[in-house]
């Protein structure tokens, strides 16, 4: 033992702040196809070292290998793109309407876009997804109506959700999109308790998750998934490690100790750690976790790497925590682009093409910001008062009776 040795208490620190050279020599990175893909079948016991791989299928010249890559059809995968070009194109324009003092608040996905859409494609329509707010990609590949989000991030008279959620806290039940919360450690105990009841009951319906990598940190992280892993329960558990949690980097949460794929082995369940820019990487694991989970082999944790691109929100300032220009030096680089090139390497697809879906999705996203500003922005229109009394009570207490009376709605 040494004597008169002082401890030093380790502050984690990011590799560059702003000013500073970007640096993401940190993130763990394989070729595409080196990773293994098991049976779904596999003993837990059998897989422990994926978690310290990373699943990839497309390669630098945007061809998919390896024994992750999946068959998809030309027409599956042009779905997945407009889902994505949509995506960013409809972000890009709430974030004006929010400057233009439109909306009260917004965030943008940028950079994240296949993390939604792929799962989407991959879950059916019954299945519940319990998401984030930088998973809308997962509504518009199920061709949810611009519309409606545009009205309820207007907050206005045609909001869907009649005022009760903020703006981008999203709710579609038919198509299999949990109510979002801001507190994200919820998502992951609602959807493993979802999931618990599909097989308490015996159906056949699953569960996915999605938190971000500073919600590992959190209690109700570690409570899902002792029960995930006691019950067995039906559930793919996402980790969007886009490596901030508004301005506080993934190494506060535990990123440079060891993957956050690694937190499946204290559970006995099996943990995946997949490139979050690549569609067909997102595509094949989100397919295998599923096929596990309906065959009554339990859940999945997957860490899906990725980048936040933009601010976390129109509340925030990036270059205030990091350099300005380090979006532009993610190793993983953009998932629209990577499908893109792909697709063209395929063969069915074009820059051409390409020009006229985003110009036909720009066309989309302004024709339900003009329908949406037609019904009133935020101040000009909002849903009646009196649904602040509906929905509350199924039988309504008799003092909401009276004030509801006072009001005269």
């Amino acid at each position: 033992m040494l004597k008169n040795s002082r401890l030093q208490l380790h502050i984690p620190r990011p590799p560059a702040r702003p000013g500073e050279t970007p640096d993401f020599s940190y993130v763990d990175l394989q070729p595409a196809g080196a990773c293994r893909r098991p049976p779904t079948d596999e003993a837990e016991s059998r897989m422990r070292d994926l978690p310290f791989g990373l699943v990839r299928v497309l390669d630098d010249d945007g061809s998919a290998v390896g024994p992750w890559a999946p068959e998809l059809g030309d027409e599956h995968l042009k779905r997945g793109l407009r889902a994505m070009v949509l995506t960013r194109i409809f972000d890009d324009r709430m974030f004006k309407c929010h400057r233009q003092g439109k909306t009260s608040f917004f965030m943008k996905s940028t950079g994240e876009e296949a993390l939604g859409a792929a799962p989407s494609m991959v879950l059916g329509m019954e299945d519940m997804c319990f998401p984030t707010y930088r998973v809308v990609s997962y509504l518009m590949a199920r061709d949810y109506p611009l519309a409606d989000l545009v009205n309820q991030i207007f907050s206005n008279a045609a909001d869907p959700l009649k005022g009760r959620q903020l703006p981008i806290l999203y709710s579609a039940r038919r198509y299999g999109f949990y109510s979002l919360s801001g507190n994200l450690g919820s998502r992951f105990g609602h959807a493993v308790g979802w999931a618990m009841a599909s097989a308490y009951m015996e159906d056949d319906k699953i569960a996915l998750a999605y938190v971000g990598e500073g919600t590992t940190a959190e209690g109700d992280f570690h409570e899902a998934l002792t029960f995930a892993s006691v019950f067995h329960a039906p559930v793919i558990l996402a980790i969007t490690n886009n490596q901030w949690a508004i301005s506080s980097f993934q190494g506060t949460a535990g990123g440079q100790e060891t993957t956050f794929a690694a937190c499946s082995l204290g559970y006995g369940i099996p943990g995946l750690r997949v490139d979050g820019n690549d569609f067909l990487a997102v595509h094949a694991a989100t397919a295998w976790a599923a096929e596990r989970a309906r065959s009554n082999l339990g859940a999945t944790l997957i860490e899906f790497v990725t980048y936040r691109a933009a601010g976390h929100s129109t509340s925030d300032d990036p270059t205030r925590y990091r350099p300005s220009d380090e979006p532009r030096h993610w190793p993983l680089g953009d998932p629209i682009a990577r499908l893109k090139n792909h697709m063209i390497r395929r063969g069915f697809w074009s820059e051409e093409e390409h020009a006229a879906l985003e110009a036909e999705c720009d066309r989309q996203v302004r024709e339900a910001v003009k329908a949406g500003e037609e019904i009133g922005t935020l101040g000009k229109s909002k849903p009646g008062v009196e649904e602040m009394f509906e929905c509350v009570y199924k039988v309504p207490d008799w003092r909401l009776i009276r004030q509801r009376q006072e009001l005269g709605v």
